[in-house]
């Protein structure tokens, strides 16, 4: 019975919705009441009406958006329409439920209302509108009126029909499925509409309708045939681009450049024909300084994005190396623009750019997306020729914008300039003793990214002339910049080191780093603490040395460090106290590790700000001392466990918003939001959220893994916080964080109910564990994108079944059987389409090579569930016969001679797994396998010879009766005198 409340909203709304409109008009006004109440209210009686009136309310929304004197009404009516009556939002999807002579009308009105509406910014929403409507019903002949519409308004010879037609078409096209395949019949007249509109000498708003509707239809076209047809439209469209600059219509131009990148982005191969002409013209515009920033911007976006096409069209731009050059010098001159800021030298913390302008910016970013994209043989021959112009340069910015280029362009050129190291390191050095001080930064922040990604060959061969170079720097006290810097490489440069190179410059290194430490500037004193952090991680007990000097500073700035603008400073001193106190071990930290933890909870239980780093830090820190103290770490858990869980169970902060709201620009700017766009919708997501889950999410792991049965009491709390995670697909960390979990936690409570320590728990407990963690597990990998991952997810169900095997029951092992066929499939599929990138006529050499690291990412996932299926069979044995039985299909295939090595290794060791370990029950196999592993002893692999060899020795052994005949119709006695078995005995 409907309560009075709701009965007295119905008497409004039968008033609301009377012939009187302006009763309707005003409930539509208050939705976009500033009152909180009066906005309440009106929602509430609309979304009565909607389920009570659906019918009138439709009409009623129509009428206001054909009739209401006021733009913003009708603009708010369009977009109720469209949320009330199509399955595209979260409303409910009121149309097929109304009445036809309703649906009959709101179709006309919206057509009608698209022809008399004068507002631009309403035409768009009524576009919107006609179009997502038009998705959910065209399929099923539900609008048979909309296109005879649409096709009479783009021949009108009116512009703003024209353009209205052209958006619908476009929005059309890109709600690919069942409304695309409607089009497609006519794709011959809208051919023909789209060259005559490209071609419209009046209107610019058209022409870039045009443009938005020709490449919507170019992306959704799934035929190669019928997508080549629309060739002949790219140089109108290219022509539509030029014209707006003409023009001077920079708006105009940044807007056909986005569309035209959506294009390199998703279809590449359809600029390949005249590339050169498109391409050509991207670097006019790149290089044309009197345009705007942002429009030059674009243009080399266009450029970098048909580079990143590679899965698309593999090698394409790297047939144009005069192109390559061109844009690597516009990249390199958009490193000059930096100014020599006072506030640079003045700065408190390494992150100040002051003088950097957004064509740095863009100038660094897209060098290395450039590098990445065509590799270091393509890249490098460009950057050996401009960077010597650039370093003998007079003016500072120009020696500055080299070295900073050769930073951004290390990773994705690594193979190459390893080769060259030399010459590399040399240009780098030599720059060190630069006039500027700027330039120094520079080389230094080279030498640190080199580092990082020429490692370890860079320090392998170079120690002696690299870490002297960096000590120098650390004694430039007038530039305190370059000081803290050189820290920072000393940091990147012995991530990459091994004990024995670093030995003998630790003296020096560590005396200068300590003098930094003292002085006053915290941006040093912070780079001092990170470097030695580093130093102490690299070197181990070689630092036990120097443990008596170094910890008296850590302490002292850890407990006086307290005020806010020391907060990072502080949790730097925990971090380097941590990882000093693993390095030394328990004996030698032992007499100062209680002060610290004790500093460190009085921290933990104090109230700290959102944005304090020491949460971050300190995290960390607690798994680092529970590394180095083991089982003496425990009183500290129940004090640290709260706040980790805290820290692990947050939540995303997501925004969602219209992908053209201009709310997303400060988004794009806001360096700790990642924004992602989907479809019309801007999905930001904080990082800095993430990146604490990630991170709390480590170190549960990391206590697991240490304490074994001690981390008993938190296993089922931080179990069902990381089982979910598995599934977390905002971040990959978390995922990775979670999968390596899962062994770890039922290893804890399999030993302590062993040990007698799981609190009166018995095998029925790790049976339910199991039970929760295996299946999700499971199920996390067959929804898993990344193939990384899928290789994690393996090994940590290989480590699991290997740990409580004995505890699954029949269902769950098919299931895991079933998802190995999955996998197989998958990584089959993923090869496949490699092979078909291999056959694209732009192929090449660099992309042979990036191909190859695919490949063999492949093979590692091959070897892991290898080493499952191995597992697997271990543990059951002959029971597993029939689930071998269903995968023999998907197993045997790997022992062609078309596949490789490591797949054929994995094979046969699949197999000698069943021979050891099913004894008689395997023999059934034999007569199917032995005679490839005959074969498979003359394998070109020495790892395929071995196994098989192997093989043949497990079926003599447990072959019996079986084997001698079987092998004696294989082959000859002379081919199986290198087996290092003994062959059978009479």
């Amino acid at each position: 019975m409907a309560t009075d409340q709701t009965q007295l909203q119905l008497a409004q709304l039968a008033h609301i919705l009377g012939p009187d409109s302006t009763h309707f008009e005003t409930l539509i006004s208050h939705l976009m009441s500033s009152s909180n109440d009066q906005r309440s209210q009106a929602e509430s009686l609309f979304h009565l009406a909607k389920q009570t009136h659906p019918d009138s309310l439709s009409l009623a929304l129509s009428r206001v958006l054909s009739s209401s004197p006021r733009p913003e009404l009708r603009a708010l009516s369009a977009v109720l329409l469209r949320k009330i009556l199509t399955p595209a939002a979260d409303y409910s999807f009121l149309f097929p439920l109304l009445a036809e002579s309703t649906r009959a009308a709101i179709k006309a009105s919206l057509l009608s209302s698209l022809q008399t509406e004068q507002s631009k910014a309403n035409v768009k929403k009524l576009c919107d509108t006609i179009s997502e409507l038009a998705s959910s019903v065209v399929a099923t002949r539900g609008w048979p009126e909309l296109l005879p519409f649409l096709f009479q308004c783009v021949n009108s010879k009116n512009p703003n029909l024209e353009e209205s037609a052209l958006l619908i078409f476009s929005r059309l096209a890109q709600n690919v499925g069942e409304t695309t395949e409607t089009l497609i019949p006519h794709l011959n007249t809208l051919h023909s509409v789209f060259f005559n509109c490209l071609s419209n000498p009046s209107s610019c708003d058209v022409r870039i309708a045009a443009l938005s509707a020709s490449v919507s239809f170019i992306q959704c076209i799934s035929n190669p045939k019928d997508r080549d047809a629309f060739q002949d439209l790219l140089p109108l469209m290219m022509q539509t681009l030029t014209e707006a600059l003409n023009s001077g219509l920079e708006a105009t131009a940044q807007e056909a450049l986005e569309l035209l990148i959506e294009l390199a982005g998703t279809e590449p191969r359809f600029l390949r024909r005249q590339i050169m002409e498109v391409v050509g013209s991207m670097l006019q515009i790149a290089e044309a300084e009197s345009l705007e920033e942002g429009t030059r911007h674009l243009a080399i976006e266009f450029i970098i994005t048909l580079a990143e096409a590679r899965e698309r069209a593999p090698g394409m731009m790297r047939k144009l190396p005069q192109f390559i050059r061109r844009l690597f010098w516009v990249l390199m001159n958009l490193l000059v623009d930096i100014e020599d800021e006072p506030d640079w030298y003045n700065a408190e913390s390494e992150d100040e750019d002051a003088g950097e302008t957004s064509n740095y910016g863009v100038g660094q970013e897209c060098l290395d997306r450039l590098s990445i994209s065509l590799g270091g043989n393509t890249v490098v021959p460009v950057a050996s020729e401009l960077f010597p112009v650039f370093l003998a340069a007079s003016e500072w910015q120009k020696r500055h914008a080299a070295l900073i280029a050769l930073a951004q362009i290390a990773e994705g050129c690594s193979k190459v300039m390893i080769r060259n190291l030399e010459q590399v390191v040399s240009m780098v050095l030599n720059s060190f003793h630069d006039a500027h001080p700027r330039v120094r930064w520079a080389a230094i922040n080279a030498i640190g990214q080199l580092s990082t990604d020429l490692g370890p060959e860079l320090q392998t061969q170079y120690h002696q002339r690299v870490l002297p170079a960096l000590a120098g720097a650390m004694d430039d006290f007038q530039n305190p910049r370059v000081q803290a810097h050189a820290a920072s490489a000393v940091l990147n440069f012995s991530e990459n080191c091994t004990p024995d190179i670093l030995t003998p410059y630790l003296d020096g290194i560590v005396s200068k780093l300590l003098v930094l430490l003292q002085n006053g500037k915290q941006m040093v004193q912070e780079g001092a603490l990170t470097a030695l952090a580093s130093v102490a991680d690299s070197s181990q007990e070689q630092f036990q040395k120097y443990y008596d000097a170094v910890m008296p500073y850590l302490k002292a700035i850890l407990v006086n460090a307290n005020d806010k603008s020391n907060r990072m400073l502080r949790a730097k001193a925990m971090e380097c106290i941590s990882l000093v106190g693993m390095a030394v071990g328990k004996e030698k930290f032992r007499d100062d590790a209680k002060q610290v933890m004790d500093v460190l909870m009085s921290l933990q239980v104090s109230q700290m700000e959102s944005d304090d780093p020491t949460t971050s830090y300190m995290l960390q820190a607690w798994a680092r001392l529970c590394k180095c103290l083991g089982q003496d770490f425990l009183p500290y858990m129940s004090v640290v466990m709260p706040p980790l869980l805290q820290s692990a169970q947050l939540k995303p902060d997501v925004t969602i918003t219209s992908a053209d709201s201009d709310a997303n620009a400060d988004d794009d700017d806001d360096e700790s939001i990642e924004t992602i766009t989907l479809g019309d919708k801007r999905i930001g997501i904080k990082t800095s959220v993430l990146e604490e889950k990630a991170t709390a999410c480590n170190m549960l792991c990391c206590y697991a893994d240490e304490l074994k049965e001690g981390f008993f009491p938190w296993i089922d709390q931080v179990a069902t916080t990381l089982v979910p995670l598995l599934k977390f697909y905002f971040h990959e960390e978390v995922r990775k964080a979670a999968v390596s979990a899962m062994p770890e936690l039922l290893r804890s409570a399999k030993l302590a109910v062993e040990k007698g320590q799981a609190q009166g728990r018995n095998g029925t407990y790790i049976k339910q564990l199991t039970d929760y963690i295996i299946p999700a597990l499971v199920e996390a990998l067959h929804k898993e994108p990344e193939v990384e991952i899928c290789g994690s997810m393996l090994d940590s169900l290989n480590e699991c079944i290997e740990i409580c095997g004995p505890f699954l029951d029949e269902g769950q092992i098919k299931c895991i059987v079933d998802e190995i066929k999955q996998v197989i499939t998958a990584s089959s599929a993923r090869k496949q389409e490699r092979a078909e990138r291999a056959k694209a006529e732009d192929f090449d050499e660099e992309e042979g090579e990036m191909l190859k690291e695919e490949n063999e990412q492949e093979e590692e996932v091959f070897g892991q569930l290898g080493d499952l299926l191995g597992t697997l069979i271990k543990t059951f044995k002959a029971s597993f016969l029939p689930f071998f039985q269903e995968l023999t299909s998907y197993i045997t295939p790997m022992w062609g001679k078309d596949k490789t090595a490591e797949e054929r290794r994995v094979a046969i060791c699949i197999f000698d797994d069943i021979a050891e370990h099913c004894r008689e029950a395997a023999l059934k196999y034999y007569d199917t396998y032995l005679p490839f592993l005959l074969e498979a002893c003359n394998d070109e692999s020495p790892d395929v010879r071995q196994a098989a060899a192997f093989g043949v020795g497990l079926c003599a052994e447990f072959g019996g009766s079986v084997f001698k005949p079987l092998i004696q119709g294989c082959c000859t006695l002379a081919s199986l005198l290198f087996f290092p078995f003994k062959l059978l005995s009479p």
